[in-house]
């Protein structure tokens, strides 16, 4: 059914158990996050902006029928990749700006006998004008929104995608054990932030992003700017590097100059809280459940500081997705499943990825030892 230059990653099986259970005869996805799921490859820079827009002039979709070849429908700029890089042998081409890929893609499920069956869409990717062009265009075919359950396909990995975690992990790993022992007092965020990207793109991540600021910076995710390192100062980081589309996503936590006996206390009471909520992601417990664990052990020491995102997983094209680690998620755990676990208060943030099975959590990110703050400078 596909062919291509990589083995398949995603969860093929676990898609196609969904699908016959929904009566779906094909799926239409066109958001970054299944499109490189389900194509094996991740569009990068400008032509990865357009998985994002839902109006994009240069969308790409991918018409994944239960049965039969799978398609790729891109534009001319996004074609050449698609045919280096994908795992999927059909690719269709419109010009984009100057026709819809909607108007192939009727066309497609037209060829393939499906304009007339139940097919998903990823409703919140579309745009209204978009959703309502396709009513047009396949004026009977039975519309289904499959946004959720192409989350839940993608939650529980297969090991080819562990193994690209782990990958992304140890390639984030290795940026910050090269880059943080050169910090010194009088460089400021962005001279720091510069050098981790920089060493991700150089050791082979696609793309990199994420934040790094002073504790005395009290905008975080503002933006690195010119605030300057003093000691004494905690650097609260938290980045994302992708390999073949997958992130490694870590949190450390370092601090400028000798740590207080404050400083190593606050710490160590942290890092033992986020250890005791990792210990709590094991196979049937809820997501709500690890939450208020960890909201608990924050309150039993303490600290009356909002508890927002204990954790979420992750999956291709971006870091997080669902299930979120959160009071009102009541999701299950299940074996296969990985996740970034990040209790915190403030900026004592700590962050791992972590793999659900039948033993107990996996520690993925094991290339940074996190027993004592980062001393640097």
């Amino acid at each position: 059914m596909v062919a291509g230059q990589r083995n398949i990653v995603a969860n093929i099986e676990r898609l196609h158990y969904y699908m016959d259970r929904a009566n779906c005869a094909a799926v239409v996805v066109r958001s970054g996050k299944n499109v490189t799921y389900l194509a094996g490859f991740a569009y990068p820079g400008t032509l990865a902006r357009h998985l994002d827009f839902p109006d994009s002039p240069r969308e790409v979709l991918l018409v994944w029928p239960r049965h039969g070849e799978p398609a790729l429908i891109t534009n001319h700029y996004a074609a050449p990749l698609a045919r280096r890089d994908s795992w999927l042998s059909r690719i269709e081409v419109y010009d984009d700006y100057a026709e819809s890929p909607y108007t192939l893609m009727a066309d497609l499920l037209r060829r393939m006998g499906l304009h007339q069956e139940t097919v998903g869409f990823e409703k919140t990717y579309l745009s209204a004008a978009r959703w309502e062009e396709v009513g047009h265009l396949l004026p009977d075919l039975r519309r289904l929104d499959c946004t959720e359950m192409m989350a839940q396909v993608r939650w529980v990995k297969t090991p080819g995608e562990i193994r690209l975690l782990k990958e992304a992990a140890d390639l984030l790993d290795m940026a910050y054990l090269e880059v943080f022992p050169t910090v010194r007092v009088g460089e400021t965020e962005r001279d720091v932030h510069s050098r981790i990207v920089q060493s991700c793109i150089r050791r082979g991540a696609q793309w990199a992003h994420g934040i790094l600021n002073s504790h005395r910076n009290t905008v975080a995710y503002g933006g690195e700017g010119a605030t300057v390192f003093q000691p004494g100062d905690i650097i609260r980081n938290d980045y994302v590097a992708y390999v073949h589309g997958y992130p490694g996503h870590q949190s450390r936590t370092v601090v400028v100059g000798t740590p207080s006996a404050e400083q190593q206390r606050t710490y160590t009471v942290m890092r033992d809280i986020y250890r005791q909520t990792i210990e709590q992601c094991r196979v049937g417990v809820k997501a709500s459940a690890i939450h208020a664990f960890a909201e608990q052990q924050f309150r039993q020491h303490g600290y009356a500081d909002r508890v927002s995102l204990v954790g979420h997983s992750v999956g291709p094209w971006w870091h997080q997705q669902e299930p979120y680690i959160v009071p009102t998620c009541h999701q299950e755990l299940e074996t296969g499943m990985v996740l970034a676990l990040e209790p915190h208060v403030g900026y004592w943030h700590l962050q791992d990825l972590i793999e659900i099975t039948p033993d107990g959590p996996k520690l993925l990110s094991d290339g940074f030892n996190t027993d004592a703050m980062f001393v640097v400078g």
